[in-house]
């Protein structure tokens, strides 16, 4: 079995228990929530923009996204770590 092209850092012990699941937003496929990365999507403004209009006034709409491993390597989120490099230089 080969390893994953990018660092697993998962953070959960065995004393919290069972983690749930969260249903990929790429694929739909059902991950641990502690396997998945995070990833925010919305509108951004110009700082200047939103200091000339008045922070109250502007209402910016920020959505959390969850990808499982593999839609975070193929969307770019996570980038291939040492192993994938490795592999593409000797081909």
């Amino acid at each position: 079995m080969t390893k994953a092209p990018y660092k697993r850092e998962y953070k959960q012990s065995s004393g919290r228990g069972k983690d749930y699941t969260i249903r990929c937003d790429g694929c739909g496929r059902n991950v641990p929530r502690f396997k998945t990365f995070v990833s925010y999507s919305g509108l951004r403004l110009d700082p200047e923009l939103v200091r000339l209009v008045g922070r109250k006034n502007v209402h910016v709409y920020m959505q959390k996204k969850y990808y499982c491993p593999k839609c975070a390597r193929n969307l770019g989120i996570v980038q291939p770590g040492k192993l994938g490099k490795r592999r593409r230089s000797e081909l």
